[in-house]
């Protein structure tokens, strides 16, 4: 009689290298779609990952002037990740692991040229999002002066560090988003949590996020608090760099090296 197949066993951790190829396989997936789907997928991720800035206005006028007013609205920051990772849309960020994963495998020219063409068209698509978002907040009017404003104080701290600060500070930003998306295979059924917590880390201390920063970005623009080219150069530019640096170039090849000698 042939052996019977073993049986899983319950809530066992699943393996670095099953990781890897899951996150691999969603890369070469997603870099198999249509620019299509990616754009409009782009553009939702977008316009759902500013509600991380409005929930934390939210919040900010709802909290009294204390020193855990901090603390606790950033927890609002978490709000637009939950929405975009569990609703499966395109944020650049998490490309910087899904989409380099597939190339370290097998790097060519195709797939430098599939790289590219994802990370421009959900870049752009997400920017775009967020500047409808923004420009719904700010000028179609749905929020009250005061919730306006507190959108805008929230957004502030954008302005106050140079083109170096905010590089290095995306570094550590891009390092928890691939870290957040390395770890949810092994989230069953606590998915949430893993996304709060690495997203929170983020919030808390201050680091840039290129995508939540451009709608930080779009509303002080809006608000004629600094210009469009100021805010691109010295805001976003240096954010991107970051999180490429701390998604791609830091976690994706520690990630790599880690099951290098275990995948075909």
């Amino acid at each position: 009689m042939p052996d019977s197949p073993p049986r899983p066993i319950p809530n066992a951790r699943v393996s670095a290298r099953a990781i890897y190829q899951t996150i691999r396989r969603d890369g070469e997936e997603e870099m198999a779609r249509p620019m299509g789907s990616l754009w409009w997928s782009g553009v939702a991720a977008g316009i759902a990952i500013s509600t991380s800035v409005i929930a934390e206005g939210l919040l900010h006028t709802h909290l009294p002037d204390s020193p855990w007013r901090e603390p606790l609205q950033a927890f609002g920051y978490c709000v637009g990740f939950v929405l975009v990772v569990l609703g499966r849309m395109q944020l650049f960020t998490e490309n910087t692991i899904t989409a380099v994963l597939p190339l370290m495998a097998q790097t060519n020219r195709q797939a430098l040229m599939c790289i590219a063409r994802l990370w421009s068209v959900v870049l752009i698509a997400n920017l775009l999002g967020t500047l409808v978002a923004a420009t719904f907040t700010d000028i179609i009017g749905f929020a009250t002066a005061d919730q306006l404003a507190a959108f805008h104080e929230v957004s502030r701290p954008l302005l106050e560090k140079g083109w170096l600060e905010t590089l290095l500070h995306g570094i550590p930003a891009g390092f928890f988003v691939a870290a957040m998306v390395w770890m949810l295979p092994n989230a069953r059924g606590s998915e949430i949590w893993v996304i709060v917590i690495t997203t929170y880390m983020i919030a808390i201390g201050g680091f840039a996020h290129v995508v939540v920063g451009s709608m930080e970005a779009f509303l002080l623009v809006l608000a004629d608090e600094v210009a469009l080219g100021d805010a691109l150069w010295n805001c976003l530019v240096p954010a991107f760099i970051g999180n490429v640096l701390g998604g791609t170039v830091l976690f994706s090849l520690l990630a790599y090296g880690q099951v290098r000698q275990e995948i075909d």
